[in-house]
């Protein structure tokens, strides 16, 4: 098996190590579609020689830069895997119908859902048992020579969604594929988890349930600038943007009896006052900024798990009285509290 280093369009050298494979489904899609390739190829930086080898390499910014070109130019993001095209920025619609659930799980719930309207020749399914979320797909229709890179693809798109919602990497417990093992499956483990299973019922990953409880922290800003360059969150394991933001945001989410001073937050990490304002302003944020999140999604959790009412709510989540939490978080979402309440019921 080859494993080279190639020139990579945005990083200088980095490792060649997503499969050939996946290049020629790609490859795929232009015959399917009666186009060609060579202009994606040449962007790429991909030699067409290259990829005869059953075990050549490209490097996840050469994949990143094609699947970029083909999905544009065949105006199809499921690359010929469907009975209908998925067209250009189907899936960004995906994320952006998801973003505004309190918590992972809503948001999940959201996708599957949603999903079902690009496309009903695979289903997406979400479920929770002992713990364990799992994640699955199920065939509506054969898929044939995309089957593989299908699967992995749709796959890819969630995981990488949902780590990037909630910014942070989640472990997977285990990923099984309905095939048999290819003979590039050393790949598996970097995508997915060092726990697989093939030639398994379905296509499915499971992940500790209690993730589904975490709530998102991302914003408009934040969907926007991803949508820029989605495509490493389905090839890359996910890495947190903003190391410190989330240690100080998980510190505040901890915290019971009110949210802690500057000071104490800074003495936890080490820190000096100072010090800590200029490296959250680093990374894009505040202690402000991240207090008000906090603040926030404690209301939004609030909302959307109990039946206390407005004046009850405003007061578990820190504010000194009803009217302010109404403008404050009216402020923060664009909707009243009792709107956000409603709605999230309503699962819309």
């Amino acid at each position: 098996m080859t494993d080279q280093n190639s020139v990579s369009s945005h990083t200088g050298k980095a490792a060649a190590v997503i499969p050939a494979a996946f290049v020629r489904c790609i490859l795929q899609a232009y015959v399917k579609y009666g186009a060609d390739p060579a202009a994606a190829l040449e962007k790429a930086q991909i030699p067409p020689e290259s990829l005869a080898d059953e075990n050549g390499r490209v490097t996840p910014d050469q994949f990143e830069d094609l699947n970029w070109e083909a999905m544009q130019e065949l105006d199809d993001e499921a690359l010929g895997w469907f009975s209908r095209k998925l067209p250009w920025g189907s899936y960004g619609m995906l994320c952006r119908a998801s973003l505004g659930a309190a918590t992972l799980g809503i948001a999940l719930h959201r996708w599957k859902r949603h999903h079902r309207l690009l496309t009903d020749d695979v289903l997406l399914n979400l479920d929770i048992a002992d713990g364990i979320a799992t994640i699955s797909i199920t065939e509506a229709r054969d898929l044939g020579a995309y089957r593989e890179f299908c699967l992995v693809t749709l796959l890819r798109y969630v995981l990488g969604f949902t780590c990037w919602a909630i910014d942070e990497r989640i472990p997977l417990t285990t990923a099984e594929f309905p095939y048999t093992e290819p003979q590039h499956a050393d790949i598996y483990p970097k995508l997915f988890s060092p726990k697989l299973k093939f030639s398994a019922s379905i296509a499915r990953i499971q992940f500790n349930a209690a993730f589904l409880e975490r709530p998102l922290q991302r914003d408009e800003a934040a969907i926007n600038s991803m949508l820029k360059r989605a495509l490493p969150l389905t090839v890359l394991p996910y890495k947190s943007e903003h190391q410190l933001t989330s240690q100080v945001r998980r510190l505040l989410r901890m915290a019971k009896n009110g949210l802690p001073v500057a000071e104490d937050v800074a003495s936890v990490f080490n820190l000096s006052v100072r010090s800590l304002h200029r490296h959250l302003s680093a990374e894009g944020t505040s202690l402000r900024a991240l207090k008000e999140q906090v603040q926030t999604e404690r209301a939004k959790e609030l909302l959307t798990r109990s039946a206390h009412p407005i004046k009850r709510v405003a007061f578990l989540a820190g504010f000194n009285n009803e009217k302010s939490f109404s403008r404050a978080f009216r402020s923060r979402t664009n909707e009243t509290p009792s709107a956000f309440r409603k709605k999230s019921q309503t699962g819309c």
